[in-house]
């Protein structure tokens, strides 16, 4: 199989309209350690997308689009059409690889569901980073990447607080507001008090580190005169795996795997995971002190 030294994958070539020449492939594949990466990346995302595209499925996600059935056994009952398609789609385009996988492979064909089929795919993800069809999977899976973000996260804006404003004698506290399809170089984290304290969303992991939780009134004053030393209660932050991708800029997909295998604490509300900012926080850190 001819491998050519420029990377076919999806985010290379999607690279060229903005100016971005195409990185060179590592050996035996046709695609660059980047767009390998996301490819893997974006099929692991997708297994998740697809049960977050089943909780809003009866259209209880906030902001969802709720459409009634027209007949069936239950009329009248919420549902959402986009998340019904996306999940369709979605075993319908992994469906299609892990057969063409299968054929050329001579192995058995992964049962028809969208997890199985995710790990089949992942089991042979080198394989099809080496085929001539690298291009077109690159492309079909981060476009269904994108299908599943939108019909599993429906809210145009919403809003995560972020902990107190860092700067000294402030007493604002620090949001950043994500509006879906925004254009803008990216979110910006705001002082809901003196919006002249604000970040970009870049800066969120040194940001972070400044910000110390605050000391109860009594606590800090019994401090300040020497009579205690009590030290303060940290408050935890807790954020879901868009919110950390968006504030460490970080695929989807490497959250999920990230939080799988670093154990990160979490909690579930209301169908959603949220992990410890904490835990996301030190990973971080390790690997940016790896690099």
């Amino acid at each position: 199989m001819t491998v050519t030294a420029l990377c076919h994958g999806e985010g290379c070539r999607g690279g060229r309209a903005d100016g971005r020449g195409r990185r060179r492939t590592v050996q035996g594949s046709r695609l660059c350690r980047s767009c390998r990466d996301h490819f893997e990346a974006g099929l692991a995302e997708l297994a998740h997308l697809y049960e977050e595209c089943g909780r809003v499925l009866g259209g209880g996600a906030p902001g969802s689009l709720r459409e009634r059935t027209t007949g069936g056994e239950h009329p009248g009952l919420p549902f959402n059409a986009a998340a019904a398609d996306v999940r369709a789609r979605m075993v319908s385009v992994l469906g299609s690889w892990s057969g063409l996988v299968a054929q050329q492979r001579g192995c058995a064909s992964p049962p028809r569901a969208a997890a199985a089929l995710v790990a089949f795919l992942l089991r042979n993800a080198d394989w099809l980073a080496a085929h001539s069809a690298a291009a077109e999977v690159t492309e079909e899976i981060a476009r269904l990447v994108r299908a599943g973000r939108r019909a599993a996260f429906p809210d145009p804006t919403r809003t995560i607080r972020l902990g107190a404003c860092p700067e000294p004698d402030c007493p604002g506290g620090l949001a950043l507001a994500v509006r879906a399809g925004a254009r803008s170089a990216g979110p910006v984290i705001v002082c809901d008090v003196d919006p002249g304290h604000r970040w970009t969303s870049e800066r969120w992991s040194d940001l972070s580190r400044s910000m110390e939780p605050a000391r109860p009134a009594g606590i800090a004053a019994r401090a300040a005169s020497g009579t205690a030393a009590v030290a303060p209660v940290p408050t935890e932050r807790w954020l879901t795996a868009a919110d950390i991708a968006r504030l460490w800029h970080a695929p989807t997909g490497t959250v999920y795997r990230l939080a799988s295998e670093e154990r990160w604490r979490r909690r579930n509300r209301a169908g959603r995971t949220y992990y410890s900012e904490t835990d996301v926080r030190a990973c971080f850190s390790r690997r940016a002190a790896r690099n």
